[in-house]
């Protein structure tokens, strides 16, 4: 049982005291602790049906003294509840030498003629940065992953971030610019915004010389899985990824624009970053690996 002043159940009340609501992950690492729908039992708050994590969220302090009674969870915020847009600059994973999402954040701004936003910072436990934006009004704003830039994801409705304050095997989560959030700027917001809705979900991106068939199948796919619900969601990437990875076997896309536009899928579907791209990475190297070759025209 934590004590009242243990660090993370502070950081969890503090934050909630913000009016962010706040979910718990599990002890040193960034998944939630909370069960998902196929180990749910339709008990307590689930006894009218599953609830999930982002349900779940919340700024009640007793709710909050509750649940980290029971351990030393990390504190996760439920970015789209809070009302918040957290851009996400990455450090890279393997190639030391490749630009980190700092640097190409700020080649996006310079780009678009604006400054590298000031706003309330967390440096993240792997030495990445958090950027928090209010959201606009009357706003939903959903998950990105490598939209902006490489390296340069988001989190709003359907995502959270872990808070500052929690720790992992990498290293803590510390803020580093205490002010409030400001407003999301408006040509970040434009550049957010799906410009071409396809059943609510934007199109997935296609590549030039892209064969018919494969662009149908990769848009068809990559909607299926943004509108899976929890329970299905990763064997329904599995999937998909598996099926497309014929036409990048083939050459019929290139398999960039299949890995962004699965991520970008998953995530929507909630989902976790990390989740989702080892499952689409296992999947085409499986389908590139197994498929016959092309036996006629698509």
């Amino acid at each position: 049982m934590l004590q009242p002043s243990h660090p993370l159940l502070a950081a969890a009340l503090d934050t909630a005291a913000r009016g962010w609501p706040v979910l718990p992950l599990r002890p040193r690492a960034k998944r939630p602790a909370l069960h998902g729908e196929t180990a749910c039992t339709r008990t307590g708050p689930c006894t009218a049906g599953h609830v999930k994590w982002e349900q779940r969220a919340t700024t009640d302090p007793d709710r909050i003294r509750a649940a980290w009674s029971a351990g030393a969870f990390n504190v996760g915020i439920a970015t789209g509840p809070a009302g918040l847009v957290v851009v996400d600059l990455d450090r890279p994973k393997t190639d030391a030498d490749a630009p980190c999402g700092a640097t190409t954040f700020k080649a996006l701004c310079e780009r678009a003629g604006q400054p590298v936003p000031t706003t309330r910072r967390v440096r993240t436990a792997t030495g990445g940065t958090h950027l928090y934006f209010t959201a606009p009004t009357g706003a939903r704003l959903g998950n990105t992953a490598g939209t902006l830039a490489p390296l340069v994801d988001t989190r709003a409705h359907g995502g959270y971030v872990v808070a500052p304050g929690s720790t992992t095997p990498a290293g803590t989560y510390v803020l580093e610019d205490d002010r409030p959030p400001v407003a999301l700027p408006e040509w970040l917001h434009a550049a957010l915004t799906p410009r071409h809705p396809v059943r609510g979900l934007s199109v997935a991106p296609v590549a030039v010389n892209a064969s018919r068939a494969a662009t149908a199948a990769l848009t068809a796919e990559t909607a299926a899985v943004a509108t899976m619900t929890e329970g299905g969601r990763n064997a329904r990437l599995l999937a998909g990824a598996r099926a497309l990875g014929r036409f990048v076997a083939w050459g019929d896309l290139p398999r960039q624009v299949v890995e962004e536009a699965f991520q970008g899928a998953g995530e929507a579907a909630g989902l976790p970053p990390a989740e989702c791209r080892a499952t689409i990475r296992s999947a085409l190297n499986w389908s590139i690996r197994t498929v016959r070759p092309r036996t006629g025209t698509s």
